[in-house]
Parts: C-alpha cells; structure tokens; sequence
C-alpha cells in the first residue's frame, strides 16, 4: 500500500443533464473533483462529451448502466428499473449485460474519450455476474481500473479477488457509499481528517438545480448543489492542504 495519502474525487452522472455536467465542471475547475464517470446513456451525454474535450484536466471514466435508462443497444428498450428487476433480468437471462456495457464502452470511445476507469450506476457491479462482464471490458479496452466494490465483508473481497485476476486495478480504499445525498463541507472535512495512507476514491454527485435536475427523475436534487458548495469550500481545500493530502486521478496513477 502507498505509504503517502492520496485522493481521487470522482465526480458520478456526468451526462445525466447539463445543469449536471456544469456543476461537475466548477467542482473539477473551482474544487477538489478530479475526475468523472460519463453515462453513455444520459440525455446530456454530447454536452458532457463536449465539456470533456475542452477541459482535458478532467480525468473521464465509464459510468456504466444497468437500471434506470434506455439500452445503448438497438432498439433501446428499456433497462429494468431497479435494481430488484435487473437482479431478476440477470437471474432469468433476459439483459445481455455484456454486449450492454461494450456498447457504452464503445460509445464513449467513439466520441473521441479515453476513459481510464469504470464504475457502475447504482454500484451494480456488486453482482457477481455484472462484476464479471466489467472485467472483461477492462481486459478488453485496456481500462485499467475499476471501483473498488464497496465493503461488504465476504463477498466485496470475492469481487475484488475476481477483478484482480483480469488484471483490473482498484484503489486501496474506497468512500461516499454512505454519505451520498448528504456529503456536505464538513462531512468531507471529517472524511478528510480520517483519511486512510494509500489511495481513495471519493464519489459524489455535484450538479447545479436547474430546470433539466428539476424535471429528471432522481432522489439527488438540492443536495448536488449542497455538494457542490463543499467541493468548492475553502475548509475542505484547508483541510486537504493540512492533511498533506494529494489530489490525484486515475489518469495519473497509470
């Protein structure tokens, strides 16, 4: 393990809607967000594709999905809406899972990206079979890391051991399970003053509340502002600083 603290910021949904993306953009520009994951399946998916070539300091991921928008592949059905029905459509062999998450790999790919890392919307890739099928992308596109599976005891270590095995890389810790819809600027200053050595990933979701957040069918409104203002506060800067903490992306890791 890394003897030094580093942190990535990881910045969820870029794609979702513009109001989004623009407030994924002063959090990476005026905060501490150092990378994103783009949703291949968002309705502001050019937009963020745009925002990402313009500001190449933002490292940009794969935000794969499984549940809750349109298939990426022909005739783009509906995904299962929860995760209760994509555990049913895995189970009964009804979702292609694999050709569904290659063709959001391909998609980003082919708007001119290079992503570094995968994640999945709703941390679905905590099911064995979808863990899988991320792995194979990684060894496959040459994606080297991969979320660390939040910490269930006996099966998150399975899930690590088996991307390990396909060569994926994960960081050492992993943080903002818990926290999301209430990661405020001292929630993070708390998180940052525990701060494990090695490397972290720290999700969240900033956005700014306009019309597009509005009308979008979410829980997360009013608190990606709310974290937006933390990822810009200047306590939570201060207390990176006095943490002797480095802000990294995966971009750089590699």
């Amino acid at each position: 393990m890394n003897a030094l603290k580093q942190l990535i910021v990881n910045a969820d949904d870029f794609g979702f809607t513009r109001d989004v993306n623009q407030g994924i953009l002063e959090a990476h520009l005026g905060g501490i967000v150092t990378a994103a994951t783009l949703m291949a399946t968002g309705a502001a998916f050019d937009h963020a594709v745009e925002l990402a070539r313009s500001n190449p300091t933002l490292d940009v991921g794969c935000h794969l999905v499984l549940v809750g928008r349109r298939s990426a592949l022909p005739p783009h059905d509906p995904l299962p809406s929860s995760l209760a029905e994509l555990v049913r459509a895995v189970a009964l062999g009804r979702i292609r899972v694999l050709d569904e998450l290659r063709a959001q790999v391909l998609k980003i790919l082919d708007a001119g990206l290079a992503p570094t890392h995968l994640d999945t919307h709703k941390h679905t890739h905590l099911l064995p079979p979808v863990t899988d099928a991320v792995g194979r992308l990684s060894e496959e596109f040459r994606i080297g890391w991969v979320r660390r599976p939040v910490g269930l005891p006996v099966l998150g270590a399975c899930l690590r051991r088996a991307l390990r095995e396909r060569g994926c890389r994960i960081t050492d810790h992993f943080r903002g399970f818990s926290l999301t819809g209430r990661l405020d600027a001292a929630a993070i200053v708390r998180l940052l003053r525990g701060l494990p050595r090695g490397t972290t990933e720290l999700m969240c979701h900033p956005g700014c509340l306009g019309a597009e957040l509005r009308a979008a069918h979410t829980r997360l409104k009013e608190s990606r502002e709310r974290e937006l203002g933390a990822l810009t506060s200047p306590e939570v800067k201060q207390a990176i600083q006095q943490g002797g903490i480095r802000l990294v992306n995966y971009r750089s890791l590699a």
